[in-house]
């Protein structure tokens, strides 16, 4: 993996790391995650093929009154990446969840993006009393029978595999095709940052063969009681901050996300893509940052704007 200290002027956060015991075997890995500000917690969990960079923004956006907490998934970002290892939804919710008890982690609110949809409402459902508020970012977490063709391409037999792992092509390709606005060259060397090597990649490849898209796939039974059970969080106070122009999550997930939580505020950014934290920054910043502060807690301050 490359250094750290070339993205420092953009990822200036203490590395903090905690050991989680795996299901499958009596080994531990160790979790990678940043723990920044204080106040109420704010959990943020990303997708694939990004890290808890992709957050960095928003992180200094609200650290000032809240504490942020942002892990990168097992086999992603800074996190330890087993080679022979579940990468599955179950297990990415139940490493959540063990990271938040070790944490002693109560009541939080919850931010999500890409994968982070399917993981944070897996954990949400568990512990609906937890959750304070939900933001949700380009995503999902419900059952869909389209996938699109560029990521199609990469669940081929042989040749999808080979692909993301020892040509990059899925991290490389996310860099220009996530952002409709582009991405500088620090901000793209930062995002293929922990991902120089085939090794490095095993999660990023095991996140891709994980979409469940027929009743078969191992993950298909896990997704399907997640979405059975949004109805859990209708009445949670939510946020859709949706990136219009996303090849992947299209408007289609907005307007789904919309039936399960009826009473959710929806701010969309029509020029932005996938990552609409990079192609429209400032303008959601704001927009969480408002939705949290006008959620808290009597005991905390509100900040002022």
């Amino acid at each position: 993996m490359g250094s750290l200290a070339s993205i420092r002027s953009l990822y200036p956060f203490k590395s903090r790391y905690i050991a989680l015991r795996a299901s499958h075997a009596n080994v531990t890995h160790k979790l990678h995650y940043i723990d920044e500000g204080h106040g109420e917690s704010v959990v943020m969990l990303h997708g694939n093929p990004t890290w808890s960079f992709f957050y960095r923004n928003l992180v200094k956006n609200l650290n000032d009154f809240c504490r942020c907490l942002v892990p990168d998934h097992m086999g992603c970002g800074l996190s330890d990446k087993p080679q022979h290892y579940p990468y599955n939804l179950k297990t990415h919710i139940e490493n959540t969840v063990q990271w938040l008890q070790n944490l002693s982690i109560g009541r939080f609110h919850l931010v999500v993006h890409d994968w982070g949809g399917a993981i944070g409402m897996g954990v949400a459902i568990r512990w609906p009393a937890r959750v304070k508020t939900l933001t949700i970012l380009n995503s999902a977490a419900f059952l869909c029978d389209h996938i699109p063709f560029r990521i199609a391409l990469c669940r081929l037999p042989l040749l999808g595999p080979w692909g993301i792992k020892y040509a990059n092509l899925f991290a490389k390709c996310a860099t220009r095709m996530a952002s409709e606005k582009g991405l500088d060259a620090l901000t793209k060397k930062a995002y293929l940052l922990p991902y120089q090597t085939p090794r490095e990649r095993v999660a990023i490849n095991a996140f891709v063969q994980d979409i469940p898209m027929d009743p078969q796939h191992p993950s298909y039974k896990t997704l399907e009681d997640i979405q059975n059970n949004l109805w859990i969080l209708a009445n949670k106070p939510s946020l859709l901050a949706w990136g219009m122009q996303d090849f992947c999550f299209t408007p289609h997930f907005l307007e789904k996300w919309k039936q399960f939580l009826p009473n959710v505020k929806t701010h969309c950014f029509d020029d932005a893509g996938h990552y609409v934290l990079e192609d429209a920054s400032e303008e959601v910043n704001e927009v969480v940052r408002k939705f949290i502060a006008a959620h808290q807690s009597v005991d905390h301050c509100v900040p002022k704007f």
